[in-house]
């Protein structure tokens, strides 16, 4: 048994009920602004799951036949509700993430609270076939129904807003969940648990705080029925491995390695100071981050040097701070990776701005720009997770295609000019889920989010998110 916290304590959700872990045991959470700790959360175990997935199953048969119309008030009032409690949200977010506060209020709580707002719409739009005779005397009918109870595991990277964009479709669609949050930043999740309380029957919606075994438990527990994950292309792997053998359904969003092709018709500095505030926001761990720039050889160190000047102006800031452009990353280990990545580069690159950790406490790096690099460099092929940018020249636009499409990822692309018809043939040619042109890293929540190859499979968001949480069921009169 552990001893009693000294810090404030994380609760599991559990049909309705705020609880530690029946063990008792506990995960120390890091404020990755000052390294040091600043709470504690359950490290849940088997009997913690049983529990949640229990109460998820004894939810199911009540929350399944509600109408759409029930569902989407629920929806509603907690989006409602989360608006009023945004204080707690942004101080529960940035306190396991470190995210500069200001822009977590205006730029993430917005469109998370959206995200359940279009969900609760569109549980009352589901499609289907109209009833129709397909053979002489009988008439075929198609219902969408629920999963049943879903297993959903979330990143730390944007911790409430993945946790939305898994619940919100699940409940919509009338299936129950059991919601893991990485264990580094649990809170967020759980006061939103706490929050949706007050508008779901008990056992609708549970969360379990825990490390990899608990997730382990969860995805294996024999009353779930889909697990969906937004995690490593090694967590992907596992999970599918493991749902296999239960003939599981799975949703994995598994991160990417975005390219974005320059061509040399943009207006240099106007490209390279939009892309730059993506690139760099959150510390760049993002799955969508624009990490490859592609830039075509006549302009490439013209936007080299403007682009470089807009990351060293960049500020990284603890999250009380003002004007801070972007955090601290959200541990040791992410923050030790990147240093690991930098320190490895071949001696062809060149670190042309920024390149090392910031020393001051917290886990802070500096804004960097790489360039020189090659296709077959580690730095081109991996996902970088971090305030780190690739820059890397083209000669035409089927090398920029293929420099493109050459890595293992697919979730997200770009590209830049002011050719309808070249921009039209990039969009047919990128080999991702998602594409922006003269743009990047935006997402609405009326368009799907998911990606390809090593990136996984399956929707976030959109309609086409919200029939991931059905099943087609065919009824013949």
């Amino acid at each position: 048994m552990a001893e009693p916290s000294a810090y404030p304590v994380v609760l599991n959700h559990i049909a309705g009920a705020e609880l530690p872990a029946i063990s008792g045991e506990l995960m120390e959470l890091t404020d990755p602004a000052t390294g040091t700790v600043h709470r504690t959360a359950p490290r849940s175990a088997q009997a913690d799951t049983d529990a949640a997935c229990a109460a998820a199953a004894a939810a199911y048969d009540r929350w399944s036949t509600t109408t759409p119309a029930e569902r989407q008030r629920a929806l509603l009032r907690i989006a409602d509700a989360m608006e009023a409690h945004a204080d707690d949200l942004v101080a529960a977010e940035v306190g396991d993430t470190g995210k500069p506060a200001d822009l977590f209020r205006s730029e993430e709580l917005p469109a998370i609270t959206d995200t359940l707002r279009y969900f609760a719409g569109a549980a009352r739009n589901l499609p289907g076939a109209a009833a129709a005779e397909y053979t002489e005397g009988r008439t075929s009918l198609l219902r969408r129904e629920p999963v049943g109870v879903c297993a959903q595991i979330t990143p730390w990277n944007y911790p409430l807003m993945m946790a939305a964009w898994k619940i919100a479709p699940a409940i919509a669609a009338g299936n129950t969940t059991v919601l893991k949050p990485a264990d580094t930043t649990p809170t967020s999740s759980a006061l939103l648990a706490r929050i949706a309380a007050e508008h779901l029957p008990p056992g609708v919606l549970n969360v379990v705080c825990g490390d990899r075994d608990t997730g382990r438990a969860l995805t294996a527990h024999p009353v779930v029925r889909l697990i969906a994950v937004t995690g490593s292309v090694r967590a992907g792997r596992e999970i599918a491995a493991a749902a296999a053998a239960d003939l599981k359904r799975v949703h994995l969003e598994l991160g990417g390695n975005a390219p974005v092709i320059v061509h040399d018709d943009v207006d240099v500095e106007s490209a390279a100071a939009d892309l730059a505030a993506v690139a760099y926001y959150n510390a760049g761990q993002d799955c969508t981050a624009p990490t490859r720039l592609l830039v075509h050889h006549r302009i490439h160190d013209a936007f080299l040097a403007a682009f470089s000047a807009r990351a060293q102006k960049l500020r990284t800031a603890a999250p009380g701070e003002p004007d801070a452009d972007y955090g601290p990353l959200n541990n040791a280990a992410q923050l030790a990776s990147v240093e690991a990545l930098l320190s490895r580069l071949p001696d062809h690159a060149e670190v042309v701005t920024g390149g090392s950790r910031i020393r001051r406490t917290g886990y802070f790096h500096e804004a960097t720009v790489v360039a020189g690099v090659r296709q077959s460099d580690e730095i081109v092929q991996e996902e970088i997770f971090g305030p780190v940018v690739t820059v890397q020249p083209f000669s035409d636009e089927e090398e920029a295609l293929r420099f493109a499409n050459d890595v293992r990822f697919g979730l997200a692309a770009g590209v830049w000019t002011k050719d309808h018809d070249r921009a039209m043939r990039a969009t047919r040619a990128l080999q991702t889920g998602i594409v922006w042109v003269n743009t990047h890293g935006t997402t609405v929540s009326e368009m799907p989010h998911g990606g390809i190859k090593h990136s996984g499979y399956g929707s976030d968001l959109s309609l086409a998110g919200l029939l991931d949480y059905t099943q087609v069921k065919h009824v013949m009169l």
